[in-house]
């Protein structure tokens, strides 16, 4: 059976598909259009899913849009007539926008694939996020917590999965908090309040948060407040984003936390504005933290089971995820490398294989690599063509050559195998530097990211010797192995580990397995020999304000506009000639 999951008109639209059962791949719209965080219906991920897969659209089973549109459309135009006439400037754009789009989802896909409409599905936007949560993970029974922003009305679920030993599977979720009260829309609202662009920039406000302290943790304790089911409240007189589109928090959240940054004002954190704006991101995270701890508890108490699958925006928050290992009760937690509404695309599809057409479950393979392949032939091509030094190796004589280059202190750009599902590079798109010098860490935020200098860098290890160097839970090499828990770094290697160390002394670390990336292991190993530390810098191939590279070109591209010293595609390894010096002008002598 052949069934394709879309994800669309919000933010990350993406496309996947299962056949019989097993993604085959997955690919956000924004890889390919190369507009970041790409909304529009993803027909190029379509179109290359299919192609990958070598089928045509009459080949399709089903095609399951991640979200029920309709729903949604109700509770747009509820939320705006509760509002009216404080709405009246909004209704008109929100009913127009959710009456194209976002409504005629079936006509939309009918029209751009030319399937019959029968087979046309809709799965919850919640359902689609438990699913991609709970089905790729490597348990049989879990209990599952999905939150984000907002689906049709839900914005936080909870309840448990089971795959049985007959092939059955049941996903139930027994409960939601629904809109407006959402801890997505709380942490966006602050994301927004703190001059950064929502649904895009919430982990800079994780970030800024270490730059904190948590001195305003009871003026956001005033904005959500514990329901007596176990659940939480906003209080709607902080907020417009239920009324409105022009601004997210209110004249009274404002009056509470002082004036609200520009965008284009930088964060200088030796000022009272500094100070204040990471206070205030100190503030919201411990909120988000203690509220997040205090549900998941409950769902341990409540369920009994050792594992947590956890997916949604939400699950994005490294820091919260660590302590929810650390404090709930669960053994292991599970969230996916995509678990955002691009992997709803996945879990539309799983879903919809498993629940909707009860065909027999299937183990997942427990990877992030489901993307287009890189073509070296592409990258060396341009790169003669453009006069680079460009050299073919074989391995393992390239492995070694990339470990002398990042001993000598040069940051490479790694281009390996199929590109990842989901916004973290988990080595087949990174960029690589040695973690040990600050000034590497200050060198990539100015010189080759261009982003603000309070982020920090994630390192990469092999698990093997991971907990040599970072400090994790029983259960944390789990949670590190995509990348999704933040862990404190070893304080007698903080110094060792400086360009990869953040302000708090914490790490979000990745625990990379062998047979996940091979190349990558081998790689870690060869620059452990070097410096006695199989640990490197290990950050996404792209610049501020870009997607993650996806083909060979746009890593030159990148590589070409930035400070990387050398690139790498499969045996293809392209370092940098030295510009010709210049020559003096010639003067006429009269």
């Amino acid at each position: 059976m052949n069934i394709l999951g879309i994800s669309a008109h919000y933010h990350d639209s993406a496309a996947a598909l299962v056949i019989d059962g097993v993604p085959v791949c997955a690919v956000q719209e924004e890889r390919l259009s190369r507009r970041k965080n790409d909304a529009g219906f993803p027909l190029a991920a379509i179109e290359w899913c299919l192609d990958h897969a070598g089928l045509e659209t009459a080949d399709l089973d089903a095609v399951v849009f991640y979200e029920r549109s309709m729903l949604k459309f109700e509770r747009i135009l509820t939320c705006a007539l509760r509002a009216f006439p404080r709405s009246w400037k909004s209704f008109p754009h929100a009913i127009k926008n959710s009456l194209g789009e976002k409504v005629w989802v079936r006509g939309i896909i009918a029209s751009y694939l030319d399937v019959p409409r029968r087979k046309i599905l809709f799965t919850g936007h919640h359902a689609s996020h438990a699913a991609a949560a709970f089905l790729t993970a490597p348990t049989s029974r879990a209990a599952i917590l999905t939150a984000d922003g907002v689906g049709e009305w839900a914005t936080l679920t909870a309840g448990h999965g089971e795959r049985r030993r007959d092939g059955s599977t049941d996903i139930t979720l027994q409960r939601e908090i629904r809109f407006p009260h959402s801890l997505g829309m709380l942490y966006s609202t602050f994301t927004a309040f703190l001059g950064f662009a929502v649904n895009e920039d919430e982990y800079k406000v994780m970030g800024l948060a270490a730059y904190g302290r948590p001195t305003m943790s009871a003026e956001v304790r005033k904005l959500i407040h514990p329901t007596p089911d176990g659940a939480f409240a906003l209080v709607p007189e902080y907020f417009e984003y239920q009324t409105t589109a022009g601004r997210s928090y209110s004249s009274r959240f404002v009056d509470l936390f002082g004036r609200p940054r520009n965008a284009y004002e930088p964060i200088d954190l030796e000022t009272d504005d500094g100070r204040r704006f990471a206070d205030c991101a100190a503030s919201v995270q411990q909120v988000l933290e203690d509220t997040l701890v205090d549900i998941t508890r409950a769902l341990h108490r409540e369920t009994g089971v050792p594992d947590l699958c956890f997916g949604g925006g939400v699950a994005l928050n490294g820091v919260a995820n660590a302590r929810i290992l650390a404090e709930s009760g669960f053994e292991r937690v599970f969230v996916p490398s995509a678990p955002g509404d691009a992997g709803c695309a996945l879990g539309a599809a799983l879903y919809a294989d498993r629940m909707y057409f009860k065909n027999p479950d299937r183990d997942v393979p427990d990877h992030p690599f489901w993307g287009p392949t890189v073509d070296a032939s592409e990258l060396a091509r341009a790169a003669r063509e453009d006069g680079q030094a460009v050299e073919e190796l074989a391995e393992p004589a390239l492995v070694e050559r990339i470990a002398d280059e990042l001993a000598a202190g040069r940051i490479v750009g790694w281009m390996d195998g199929a590109a990842e599902f989901g916004p973290r590079a988990l080595g087949h798109r990174s960029i690589l530097a040695a973690p040990h010098s600050r000034d590497t860490r200050d060198r990539l935020n100015r010189d080759i990211k261009y982003r603000d200098e309070f982020r920090p860098f994630a390192p990469v290890t092999p698990i093997d010797t991971v907990e040599r160097y970072f400090e994790l839970p029983p259960g944390g090499a789990r949670l590190a192995r995509f990348m999704s828990g933040v862990f404190p770094v070893r304080p007698e290697w903080r110094e060792r580990l400086a360009a990869v160390t953040h302000v708090d002394g914490s790490a979000r670390v990745q625990a990379l397995e062998r047979h996940m990336a091979p190349r990558l292991y081998a790689l870690l190993e060869a620059y452990g020999r070097r410096s006695g530390v199989p640990v490197l810098l290990n950050t996404s191939f792209n610049v501020a304000g870009e997607p993650i590279v996806n083909r060979a070109l746009e890593g030159y591209s990148t590589f070409r506009r930035c400070g990387i010293d050398a690139l790498v595609a499969g045996p293809t390894l392209v370092t940098k000639r030295a510009a010709p010096p210049a020559r003096p002008e010639r003067e006429d002598v009269a």
